[in-house]
Formats: structure tokens, sequence, C-alpha cells
């Protein structure tokens, strides 16, 4: 097993016109790859040499570890600011690097600067700019992940019905593409397509079809000469799809083409419910542990084992976080994801690269994290386990006497080493009782922590073991959710809710014949911020218009909110013509 390395940290090059000289001088002679344009006020920069770049594939897909997206950026259609981010300048791809990332993925959307006819020229000035950040990036230090991007279904879809006009069209562009970066370094790597994805066909003609892209691009980057002779190719699956037959289709591929410069390619974003909290997934429980312990030990069989690097281009949970809505997953949960993903990535020996959409890490503004914590946490991942629990929260009911409440701890294969409350060490067999994983808080502690219990957060427990980072705790006063009756419209409907400390888990809607109620018919738990979403600060549970206009004509939804103490609040709703009417269930 290879362990991840520490990121290196990567010095600015020197200022002065002689270091220009000096630089000029070795591309010359051929000992350093080409430079990039220096922004306004920057100092000349230096791009890693070929020399720097591990001889082996497998080596210098390590050294990229760890990786990070510049999403949602050169690949916004129709253009780059188009998305919501602003211009990549090089300080941002400065601060990645500072942060501790070693190499950083560039997706590029073509299809808007390209011509959709013969020869299929591609706009010089777009050309241009993309090299400009990529070699801002190589000037810092970084390793660069090239690709085509969102034109995998913009056009290339279509290769199954119009296979001669794509992949003249696809030739083309990694022609001119192999054309505009032939003399870069080969910490540059290539990266054929992105999730390419073909329409209603077979698993087995999808993979016919990526093969098909997959080794024509070999072909025409190879052919191009110079540094493209030997420089890392990236090759995917579909869809970047992690399967078992998918990533066998792929290593026959790279097997059959006899380069040893080639890496796959995969992504990975958690078990689906999980990931977007639909069918019940509130929790990163065994199912969704089993599911990436298959998925990373599958990579590893298939592919490093068999001395063929992996670079996972896309990791993350596809709902988090997000600034524009609640947050879907639960913030411990999200945090064993982070950090199980790290320990994954090396037991696999693996690269794996953040995706980053702008609004969600790295705030492109401030060029700071927009949640420091979280980011420690998957920091932290990189090189090392961190303890977890059960859970990250206990809940007191403020309507009833405290009791021993318990946690389950998740030691990682660390040693507990105890409880603190701030500067404060709990006391075992005073303050609490520990039998093998099982933490027991005695109701005398509880009732300490808990102070006036007011709802919400009442104070913050760590647990913390022998690595790693402490396992956060919160002490939290509620009662159960109170919703009451209302009406509303078909396109606008707001249940008024009294949250009382507790926070929104989930929503179950079934008809009283038992059929599932709302968008998503095969399971009765509807998708977080898709069907519904909490609305706190204005004390409401707003369900969405899309879910108002599924529900059946005059009939009764009977709806189940599960909140995270565990509470459930049963609702009823009816649609009748443009009204919409909620009430609520007394409990019996």
């Amino acid at each position: 097993m290879k362990d991840i390395r520490q990121p290196a940290r990567q010095g600015r090059p020197g200022p002065g016109r002689l270091a220009g000289l000096l630089m000029a001088l070795l591309v010359i002679l051929g000992l350093a790859g080409s430079t990039a344009t220096a922004a306004p006020g920057d100092s000349a920069p230096q791009a890693l040499s070929t020399g720097k770049v591990p001889a082996r594939a497998m080596d210098a897909v390590d050294a990229m570890q760890p990786s990070w997206n510049l999403g949602n950026t050169l690949d916004a259609i129709p253009e780059e600011t188009s998305w919501g981010n602003p211009k990549a300048t090089r300080e941002l791809l400065r601060t990645v690097r500072e942060q501790g990332f070693r190499s950083v993925r560039i997706p590029v959307t073509w299809s808007n600067y390209q011509k959709d006819t013969a020869p299929y020229a591609v706009d010089a000035a777009y050309m241009s700019r993309v090299k400009e950040v990529v070699d801002w990036a190589q000037a810092e230090g970084l390793y660069v992940v090239l690709n085509v991007h969102h034109d995998s279904w913009q056009w290339v879809y279509e290769v199954s019905a119009d296979r001669d006009q794509v992949l003249a069209r696809f030739d083309s562009l990694w022609k001119q593409i192999s054309a505009a970066f032939r003399d870069e370094p080969r910490t540059l790597l290539f990266e054929s397509i992105n999730e390419p994805t073909f329409g209603d066909v077979s698993d087995a003609r999808k993979a016919e079809l990526v093969h098909e892209l997959n080794t024509s691009f070999h072909k025409v980057v190879r052919a191009s000469g110079g540094g493209n002779e030997n420089r890392l190719l990236v090759l995917t699956t579909p869809g970047g799809t992690p399967s078992q037959d998918f990533m066998d289709s792929l290593y026959t591929t790279i097997s059959g083409l006899g380069d040893k410069n080639l890496v796959a390619t995969v992504h990975y974003y958690s078990f689906f419910p999980f990931s977007v909290n639909i069918a019940g997934g509130t929790r990163y429980d065994e199912k969704s542990r089993n599911d990436a312990d298959d998925v990373f030990a599958r990579m590893k069989h298939i592919f490093t084992d068999r001395g063929i690097p992996v670079y996972v281009g896309e990791y993350g949970l596809l709902a988090y976080p997000d600034d524009n809505h609640p947050s879907r997953i639960e913030r411990g949960e999200a945090l064993k994801y982070y950090e199980h993903i790290g320990h994954l990535a090396r037991t696999a020996g693996v690269t794996t690269a953040l995706w980053d959409p702008g609004f969600a890490y790295l705030n492109r503004q401030t060029l700071k994290w927009r949640d420091p914590a979280l980011f420690a946490w998957i920091k932290s991942s990189w090189t090392t386990r961190s303890g977890t629990a059960s859970f990250d929260r206990i809940y007191l009911k403020k309507s009833g006497q405290i009791e021993v409440q318990s946690l389950t701890l998740n030691r990682n294969g660390l040693k507990f080493r105890g409880l603190w409350h701030g500067d404060t060490k709990l006391v075992e067999g005073r303050d609490y009782t520990l039998f093998e994983d099982r933490i027991a808080l005695r109701a005398s502690t509880l009732t300490k922590l808990a102070g006036d219990r007011a709802y919400g957060v009442n104070s913050t427990l760590q647990a913390r073991f022998s690595k790693g980072l402490p396992w956060q705790i919160d002490v939290i006063t509620y009662d159960t959710p109170v919703l009451s009756d209302t009406t509303g419209t078909k396109d606008k409907f707001a249940i008024p809710t009294k949250y009382q400390g507790d926070d929104l888990a989930t929503m179950e809607a079934t008809y009283g014949d038992g059929t599932n109620a709302g968008l998503t018919s095969w399971t009765p738990f509807q998708e977080f911020n898709i069907a519904f979403r909490p609305d706190v600060p204005n004390g409401t549970i707003i369900l969405t218009a899309d879910t108002l206009k599924s529900l059946r004509e005059g009939e009764t939804a009977n709806l189940t909110f599960h909140f995270h103490s565990g509470a459930k609040v049963k609702y009823k709703v009816t649609k009748s013509g443009d009204t919409v009417t909620g009430t609520a269930v007394k409990e019996s």
C-alpha cells in the first residue's frame, strides 16, 4: 500500500529579470518546460520541469495527491462566468497550492468555441485563455489535468447515431489541443472526455463507444509529437462510473494499448441515497460505508494492483455543501464520509480530486474556505484517520427529565483518549462510563452541560483520539416540533413549524392506499430540497411547487416528517384545484 505523502510546499519563483533570463536559457537548452505568461505584478513564473515528474506513471499520479477541481469555470456554458464564478486567476491557483493541493483538474467545455462543421476550428482566443490558466497552475507548482468536459452531453453523445461526424470533430478538437500544448511539461495531463453518456443504449454498447473515444484520443495525442509522446493520458469509463464491468472494460482498453503512460479515471459521489438524502439516506451508515469500500477495493484490484494508476477525477457529495439551500446532509455524517474516503484512497493507492463548483468549498471571491472546519477534516483525511461516533448530537427533551444518553465510538483503529468540555477533561467513572466502544453520559453530567436548557445547542463536547481531529458532540435541548394547519396554492405552500431546537432530517409521503406520494415513486422518502425543505428562519417547512403539482387531485397525502432527534410528526395535505390544504395530525 502506498501512503499519501504530505503535500509538498512549492515556493514562488524568485523576482527579478535575472531569474527570467535564467529560465529562458533553461528552456532553450531543453532543461525546463515552457513558462506561463506572467500576470501583472507577478514575477516570471516557472513551470515544473519534466525532470521533476517521476518517470513511472504510478509515482507521478501519486505525486498529484491531493487534487482539486476548478469546477463551473472554464466548463461553464456559454462562457467562463456564466455559472456564477469569477474568472480564474493565478492568485486562486496559488491559494489552492498553498492549501496543500498538489494538482488541479481544469474542466473545459469547448463547444461554444468550436465550429460544428469541418474543419471544426477552435477559437484562438479561447485556446489562449485555457492555456493561460493551465500555465498559471503549473507555474504555481501544480500538476494539471485538462479535459473535454460538457461536450460529452452536448454533442459527443451523438456518436452512437452519427459516428463519422462526431469522431471527426472529436479528433479535430484533440489535434488542436495537442498542438497548442505540445511543448508543455509533463506536469500537464490530458483527459479524454468527462462522463461520456450515450442515451438509451446497453452497457455493453456504452463500453464499446467509450473504448473507441479513448483509443482515438490516444492515437491523436501520441501522433502530435513533442511532449505529447510521453504525456500522461487519462482514460475514462462510461459516465465516469466505477462499476465492475465498466472498469474491467477500461482495463482491457489500457492493457491493449501497451502504453506505460496511461491513467484510469472514475468519479465517486458516495451511495446515492446518502449523497442526495433520498430514500431515508440520512446517515453515513453501513450501506454507505460498504458502497465506498467496494468501489475503492475494485479500483485497487482492477488497476493499482496491476500497476495502472487511478485518478478519481471527481469526488464529494452530490448535494453537500451548498450555500444556496439548507444543508441536506447532517454535518457529522458528511464528515464521516470525507474521513472515510481519505482512508480508502490511501488504502487503494489512488489520487482523489475534490469537486468544487465554486459555491461549496473555496470561496472564489475571498479565497477563503466557506467552512474551514469541514476543510480541516478533508485535509486531515489525506494523511491520517480520525475517530468519530454514532452521531454528533445528544438530544435532551426539555419537557422531560434528563436521563443517561449513550453514543458508540468509531475508533477507526485509534486509541480513545477521553471526553473534553472546553479545556476540562471529563472523568471516566464519574461523568461517564465506557464499556468497549459504548459511552454513557450520566444524567448529572448532562444536566450541567444543558445549563438553562434553552432550545438549541447548550454545549459541545470533544471525543479525542490518539490521532486525527477530535469529534465534536453537541448537547441539544429540544421538544418535538409542532406543525400547524394552513392553506396555500399549488405553486406556493409552507407549513407553519415550531422547530423547538430540532432539525428536519427527511420527509415520508404516502396515500391512503399505501402507494407513494410526491415526486419520487420508488420510495416514500422524498428528496431533501427537491421535494421539500426547511425554512427555519421563517418557521416553516416548504413543499416545492413540483411536489404540489405531482399530488393526486382531491386525494390526501399523508406526510411524516422525521427529525434528527428521532421525533416523527404527521401531517396531511390535500390538493383541490389551485388550493392546497394542510392539516396537523394530533398525537393520540
